[in-house]
């Protein structure tokens, strides 16, 4: 215990370090002592956490002034050579947040989208696991020595693999940690982080940048901020928000003195109104719409710079990229087993040139979109521009996912089109990767 009589960092890390070990059960890496303690200064949460749904209302934000300057996560140290292949530390998170995809999230799945929502458990699970800290510094609560997008991009993927639309509700209040930690300054970060990294009943959020509109530009949102005196006036219309009906903190694009940036707002602010926004995909994610009308928040509200908008409006395009490389990879596993078990005409379908052709792309896709991926994070890492690189993510994510998910149907013949197999869900769920906006961030 410290001197205030708060659990220490080093309590707190053991004490998830021995739940994290309860959980994966026949994980080898964390027999090895070593790796077990690097588990335990890398991925420390208490066994204590858990998930309780909020009211509309949102939890209370006291406001407070922070010490200084605001807290960031070091910079990820460069490595001499170029070199993908993630550390040791990026192993044991991808090897836990693999264990939670395919124990939590993949026997969940069909009955989360079924009634778009994501079990309690399945949240209780991610938050004890540490997963929406991962960007948030050990300093202001969180799990992370140093900032860094592959660590993101591998645990997004690996989710995706278990589930998309899970994945989205456990990564939402992620993304609205990550944006206060890395974008906000002292005051802000001391007023709204502590309740994402408490222990007991975290906070959860959504990052609302997506809008109803044909050909919506992120960098010219219909959303708008005029400011009056000290405060700022929102109207406007988000679409695909994640979770907003128990949302507890929303960040919300808009035009600032015709910038677009991002604004902190919080539930039950007159003028805020949430409604049903459900989509073909993503439905465990509980999709709604955010309606401002006059809404007033303090200008003090306003986070980070037209800058860090842009940074946002990147890392979550590479986080989407990211989570159709999850899925797809889902959709290849399944069809390198089914197409060999699966028989016609006295062989295997994988025996007939057409369907063994089709999940020979599928592989080369997945490997392309990932190495394109995990490039563009390494290159974000290294405080290198990455703009083209993302650029190409998104691309080969709306080229391709929804075709891979596609062919995942296709090949299951008659039975692709049935709710017995995962595929009809995989392929409205990579629709999404290479068009939605926000929602996620890396």
């Amino acid at each position: 215990m410290s001197l205030h009589g708060k659990t220490s960092i080093a309590d707190r890390g053991q004490a998830f370090g021995m739940r994290l070990i309860t959980m994966a059960g026949g994980l080898e890496a964390l027999k090895n002592p070593v790796l077990r303690g690097r588990v335990e200064k890398v991925l420390y949460r208490s066994a204590k956490s858990g998930f309780k749904a909020q009211t509309v209302a949102g939890k209370a934000f006291a406001k407070k002034s922070g010490s200084g300057s605001p807290t960031r996560a070091a910079s990820t140290k460069p490595r001499r050579e170029f070199d993908l292949s993630p550390t040791e530390d990026q192993q044991m998170i991808q090897e836990a947040a693999r264990e939670l995809a395919t124990e939590v999230l993949r026997p969940a799945a069909a009955g989360a989208d079924t009634e778009r929502r994501a079990p309690a458990q399945v949240l209780e699970r991610a938050a004890a696991m540490g997963m929406t800290l991962l960007s948030v510094p050990a300093e202001l609560g969180g799990v992370a020595e140093e900032r860094s997008a592959i660590t993101g991009v591998l645990v997004i993927e690996e989710l995706a693999r278990g589930d998309m639309g899970l994945a989205v509700a456990i990564m939402a209040s992620g993304a609205v940690a990550n944006a206060l930690a890395n974008y906000g300054d002292s005051d802000q970060q001391a007023t709204f982080l502590p309740p994402f990294t408490q222990e007991q009943e975290p906070a959860t959020g959504a990052l609302a940048i997506q809008e109803p509109q044909p050909l919506f530009d992120p960098l010219a949102p219909s959303t708008t901020a005029q400011r009056d005196g000290d405060h700022l006036v929102l109207d406007g219309v988000k679409s695909l928000v994640p979770g907003a009906e128990n949302a507890d903190l929303f960040i919300v694009s808009a035009l600032v003195d015709d910038e677009p940036r991002l604004v902190i707002v919080e539930p039950g602010t007159d003028g805020l109104s949430v409604s049903p926004d459900p989509a073909m995909g993503l439905r465990a994610a509980r999709t709604t719409t955010l309606e401002l009308r006059a809404v007033r928040v303090p200008a003090g509200h306003l986070l980070g710079t037209t800058q860090d908008h842009l940074d946002a409006v990147r890392r979550a395009r590479l986080a989407w990229a990211a989570a159709a490389v999850g899925t797809g990879q889902a959709v290849l596993d399944h069809l390198k087993t089914y197409t060999v078990e699966r028989k016609a005409f006295g062989e295997p379908i994988a025996y007939r040139q057409a369907v063994a052709f089709t999940v020979a792309n599928i592989a080369i896709e997945v490997d392309a979109l990932r190495l394109v991926v995990w490039r563009a994070a390494a290159r974000l890492d290294e405080g290198k521009d990455a703009s083209a690189l993302i650029a190409q993510a998104r691309a080969l994510a709306a080229r391709h996912g929804a075709q891979i998910g596609s062919d995942g149907v296709q090949l299951l013949g008659g039975h692709g089109f049935v709710k017995e197999f995962d595929n009809e869900r995989w392929f409205r769920d990579l629709r999404a990767t290479g068009v939605l906006e926000g929602m996620l961030l890396v």
